[in-house]
């Protein structure tokens, strides 16, 4: 995912809109951005009073097990079930593949 355009840019374009009275198509091949970037910039800014972009989310997933003790307590007691079956004990909706990988990560295969 590329990165978001800097702020400095957006001020400087919002800027050349609002206060110097560029016209958004003008203000698009001036400063390299597409006109519907533009409209997006100024919707946020009616919205949230701002143009900051969206906070980037960190790489990866959020993880469906976060508690491994526990989860290594659940192995020893269930390790000798298939990870279908140990998938449908577990407390959360998880899938098999999750409780597989899970099983490797703390050794357990």
């Amino acid at each position: 995912m590329p990165a978001p355009y800097s702020y400095d840019l957006r001020q400087k374009v919002i800027n050349a809109i609002e206060l110097d009275g560029i016209p958004k198509t003008e203000a698009s091949q001036v400063f390299h951005v597409s006109r519907n970037t533009i409209n997006l910039w100024l919707q946020r800014k009616e919205h949230t009073g701002d143009f900051l972009p969206k906070p980037n989310r960190p790489p990866g997933h959020s993880h469906q097990i976060t508690d491994w003790q526990k989860f290594k307590a659940f192995a020893q007691e269930h390790g000798h079930k298939t990870s279908a079956q140990m998938a449908e004990l577990w407390d959360d909706d998880i899938s098999p593949r999750t409780i597989s990988r899970a099983l490797k990560k703390i050794g357990f295969t």
